[in-house]
């Protein structure tokens, strides 16, 4: 006779945090990594790391991406210790952090790191700690977003620390590189790597860790993501079924818009599905869809119940975003939007929209209407970000045949001897989205 243990994933979470806090505290190898999937909680471990390095008498340094991943960092340790005196190292621009700091009378800014020394806790970009010197380095540096940062920038930062934490997203997108980098494909040090496979391929003794659990993504939609994206880190839902719900005050009127958005209630997911067409990338049909079914959301008074709330809170503009693979279809939809009098709804490329999260997300499919599958097309990162921002359900609009224009372009990469096989490819996450997503499909023509 046997039992089955009921998977708790709080107690799942914290056992993994546990392990990664006493190896970056307690351990003695240079540099510990973690992978976390979409919405892990990969913020509340950085800043819990920091505060725990900072208690502990250990000054330490804090990398990230972007400025806005910096300054949202800052202001998460703030709120959780106010009495901790954090240091924002910033440029020398005009307007170089969120004025929110201002306000925030344990946090000192300085575009001088020297300015900054004897701070518990500096935190930058690595474009600008790539111009700092300092005559004895830091015990302690966290990398956040490191699948996101490329091996040449942590080369430029590697020398101001002694040990440092690696927390990122592997299914995320590459580092963007403006210049080829075919001469170093399969080259220990490939400048255009990320940071942490680089590190590994160096350091492959480091100890690895993986956040379990994600509390963005609901039931509906991790086991999914999970398989597509993460066949080798599989993780869980936070949640169950039936513990989130998305309800609609106003009934369906029979279209197509209308018949996704209630699939997309009902399951998780919706496909709205346009006759099949080869068309310009900023395809005016395919536009116009995107923006109707935003129109539709929040015309019909959405309520989202949810863990964080029992009662139903209103669906609002904020609460929901569109996805694409371009910049002009972003603009594109931004002007249908426009036009149907829609306004605070956020529009991005997934590159944009990495590390945000939203309650409904509308994705314009990146294959939708092309006549061929380029690499840039069929990048896993990119589905992988456009699936995986939402907490209750994501419609998806395409045109038709995407499944058959899969087929007739198979991956013609060349293969890089040396080169770590990026696995799934997006040709394989492409067919396994798509089979789901068939599920879940209700035709329309405009």
């Amino acid at each position: 006779m046997t039992t089955t243990t009921a998977f708790d994933p709080g107690a799942e979470a914290a056992r993994a945090t546990s392990a990664i806090l006493h190896d970056t505290l307690h351990g003695t190898d240079r540099g510990v990594v973690v992978d976390s999937p979409p919405g892990a909680g990969k913020s509340t471990l950085v800043v819990r790391a920091a505060l725990e390095l900072a208690d502990a008498g250990r000054p330490l340094m804090v990398v990230a991406q972007t400025n806005a991943q910096v300054d949202d960092l800052v202001l998460r340790l703030a709120e959780k210790n106010p009495e901790l005196p954090v240091g924002r190292l910033h440029s020398s621009d005009s307007d170089p952090y969120d004025k929110a700091l201002d306000d925030l009378p344990n946090v000192r800014k300085s575009a001088k790191a020297a300015d900054l020394r004897g701070t518990p806790v500096v935190l930058s970009t690595a474009a600008k700690w790539a111009h700092v010197t300092v005559d004895e380095p830091w015990r302690h540096a966290i990398v956040d977003e490191a699948y996101q940062m490329r091996s040449d920038s942590l080369l430029a930062v590697a020398g101001l620390f002694e040990r440092a934490l690696f927390v990122g997203d592997p299914g995320q997108l590459d580092p963007f590189a403006i210049v080829g980098s075919e001469q170093w494909a399969g080259l220990s040090y490939d400048p255009s790597g990320s940071a942490v496979s680089t590190l590994l391929a160096h350091n492959p003794g480091l100890p690895q860790h993986r956040l379990p659990v994600s509390w963005r993504l609901p039931a509906s939609a991790a086991p999914l993501v999970s398989g597509a994206f993460y066949p080798y880190t599989p993780f869980r839902s936070g949640t169950g079924h039936g513990d989130r719900r998305l309800s609609f005050a106003v009934p369906a009127d029979g279209s197509g818009p209308d018949r996704v958005i209630d699939e997309a209630a009902e399951s998780g997911w919706g496909l709205l599905e346009l006759p099949a067409r080869h068309t310009p990338r900023t395809d005016p049909e395919a536009v116009r869809a995107v923006a109707t079914v935003v129109r539709r959301l929040l015309d019909r008074g959405g309520a989202a119940v949810s863990e964080r709330s029992p009662d139903p809170t209103p669906l609002t503009a904020d609460r929901v975003a569109v996805g694409t693979a371009h910049r002009d279809q972003a603009a594109a939809v931004r002007a249908a939007l426009a036009e149907l009098g829609v306004s605070g709804v956020t529009v991005d490329t997934a590159n944009r929209l990495q590390g945000r999260e939203y309650d409904v997300t509308v994705v314009l499919h990146p294959l939708s209407g092309r006549p061929d599958a380029t690499a840039f097309h069929l990048e896993t990162g990119r589905l992988c970000v456009l699936a995986s921002r939402h907490r209750h359900a994501c419609v998806v609009v395409c045109r038709a045949g995407v499944t058959d224009l899969l087929d007739a372009y198979p991956s013609t990469e060349p293969v890089q001897l040396g080169t770590l096989v990026k696995f799934p490819d997006g040709w394989e996450a492409n067919h396994t989205v798509l089979a789901h997503l068939a599920e879940h499909r209700v035709p329309w023509r405009p």
